[in-house]
């Protein structure tokens, strides 16, 4: 299920006009500097169209947080949802996930990651292609603190039993109780009208780790 759509002109226009500000390429250790304050520090992975990822921010404006996405209509939404909505607190990486979390964020640096409704390619041929794969989950738990959190969601079975299988072969992650994820998003809602069931995932850092 890989997304399609073309950029429409209101979201050219927010690309156009408010990339410079919001859409950043820091080094690790620039993000204070970003946002212009230290506080907790929150990612969204493959954030789609943008509404999780621009209720968390109206929800925790304590925070400090980045969504990394390579979809380009996605952005162009979510820049519009920022300047809708004036958030101070959210910025946006652009490009593959797998590559920029370990690029961009240092160990031990983030509080919370959260990867709502990946693509689950169901495919048996394809499963190489999912996100959640060991090394990649290795990647995510380094940048955790310890105590912080790992959150996913999918609609489909055969990934929820797989993201569970790859989480647990890290030792440093422990199960954590799941939590409401506030807005629908849209692919969340398409699962729903497909009958699918919602699967909830939750991990911690291990604090003693």
């Amino acid at each position: 299920m890989r997304r399609r759509g073309r950029v429409t002109r209101g979201q050219r226009r927010a690309l156009d006009e408010l990339a410079d500000e919001y859409l950043v390429d820091p080094e690790p250790d620039q993000w204070r500097e970003v946002f212009g304050r230290d506080a907790p520090m929150g990612v969204e992975i493959g954030f789609g169209m943008g509404q999780a990822l621009i209720d968390w921010a109206e929800r925790a404006p304590e925070c400090n947080l980045v969504g990394v996405e390579i979809y380009r209509p996605g952005i162009g939404s979510t820049l519009l949802g920022i300047e809708r909505r004036q958030l101070a607190n959210l910025r946006i990486l652009e490009g593959d996930a797998a590559t920029l979390v370990g690029e961009k964020f240092g160990a031990g640096s983030l509080d919370e990651i959260r990867i709502w409704f990946p693509d689950p390619w169901p495919k048996p041929r394809h499963h190489k292609r999912r996100l959640i794969q060991p090394k990649f989950v290795e990647t995510l738990a380094a940048c955790l603190k310890p105590g912080g959190r790992l959150r996913l969601a999918t609609d489909w079975a055969d990934y929820a039993e797989w993201m569970r299988g790859v989480l647990e072969g890290q030792a440093c992650l422990v199960e954590a109780p799941t939590a409401a994820r506030g807005v629908t998003t849209r692919f969340e809602a398409r699962g729903k009208r497909l009958g699918h069931q919602v699967w909830d995932l939750a991990y911690e850092r291990n604090p003693v780790d």
